[in-house]
């Protein structure tokens, strides 16, 4: 009887052997129980966090938004000190003006050396005209001269008034070059000008960027992490003083290279999140990494030393989450863990 009592009993010690390695082969979804359904654990919610950093120096003097508090953009994360910024809107306006007046008065010298001209011409037309009429004279005298009709010292006297004539026209051409040559510096000096009131203009802006940049405001909608500006703190262009993260997040699934045989990209994913009590959720694969994640590591193993153990590598897999879903807007943030699962026999009854 004792025989047979310790006969059953290795029998059930065995059958219960067995059906743990059967529970166990199913639990870690390994032959001959491994399905069409590929999971990992090894999953995250990812999301953009954007670091909050001003671009000027200065002291916080007001900071209205706490810790994790929803935001909108636009809406007043810091505010800088903007007293000196604002007397250099205020300096650089000054010196705007100054240009400006400096542009202003050339275009009165423009016009004024366009006068000269103006009057330079005149004179050359009207010592051209006394030249003609010094010239006939004399040609007038040079002829009765030469019948004994006039004298000589008349015929002289009107030479000397003819190359006087003629003088006065070299002269007056000369005068209008001279004017021509002012307005010519004039044009020129404009040029400059124009391009100091450019440049004062560029100043101008560039003044009222930083004082608007004295207000650091947010750059998208989404939800505050922690703040840490504080009121009267010496902050500079890249201090961190906050960070944002905004409503839109996904999944980045690292599967094994062995179970991404025929995994492709629009197949439908269900996945659980820890932090909520392993609520489903639905998405689809989005996209692949372009290789696998030790690729990206700081510190890449070389194998070609020592001796070789082959390990199964992962490759990040991006999944979409689908909208309209309860508790994806308020409750999924970034770096929670997931766990994936991909069914890849949808593929072939979709078939």
């Amino acid at each position: 009887m004792s025989n047979l009592f310790r006969s059953v009993a290795t029998y059930v010690a065995l059958l219960v052997g067995v059906a743990g390695a059967f529970v166990v082969l199913y639990a870690w979804n390994l032959p001959p129980f491994h399905g069409s359904v590929e999971v990992t654990n090894d999953a995250y919610v990812r999301g953009q966090v954007t670091i909050i950093s001003p671009q000027l120096t200065g002291y916080l003097v007001d900071v209205p938004v706490q810790d994790y508090q929803k935001i909108r953009k636009g809406d007043l994360i810091a505010r800088i000190d903007d007293r000196i910024y604002a007397q250099k809107v205020e300096q650089a306006k000054a010196a705007l003006a100054a240009a400006e007046a400096s542009l202003a008065n050339s275009e009165q010298s423009r016009k004024s050396a366009e006068a000269k001209i103006q009057s330079a011409q005149a004179a050359v037309e009207s010592a051209n005209a006394a030249f003609e009429t010094a010239r006939m004279t004399y040609e007038r005298t040079e002829g009765l001269l030469e019948k004994n009709i006039a004298s000589k010292s008349e015929a002289e006297k009107n030479r000397g008034v003819f190359h006087q004539a003629q003088a006065a026209v070299h002269q007056a051409e000369a005068a209008e070059r001279v004017a021509e040559q002012d307005l010519n510096i004039v044009l020129v000096s404009r040029r400059s000008l124009e391009a100091n009131v450019e440049g004062a203009k560029a100043t101008v802006r560039l003044a009222e960027i930083d004082l608007a940049n004295t207000r650091v405001t947010a750059s998208q909608a989404g939800t505050l992490g922690e703040v840490t500006g504080r009121i009267g703190q010496y902050v500079s262009a890249g201090t961190q003083i906050g960070s944002i993260v905004p409503d839109h997040v996904w999944v980045v699934a690292n599967f094994k290279e062995t179970q991404l045989v025929g995994m492709t990209a629009g197949q439908a994913v269900t996945f659980t999140v820890d932090a909520l009590g392993h609520e489903k959720f639905t998405g689809r694969i989005e996209r692949f990494a372009p290789a696998t994640g030790s690729e990206f590591s700081v510190i890449k193993a070389d194998n070609a030393t020592g001796n070789f153990t082959k390990v199964a590598q992962r490759i990040p897999v991006r999944i979409a989450i689908d909208i309209e879903q309860p508790l994806i807007t308020n409750r999924l943030v970034p770096g929670m863990s997931v766990i994936a699962s991909v069914d890849l026999a949808q593929t072939a009854r979709a078939n």
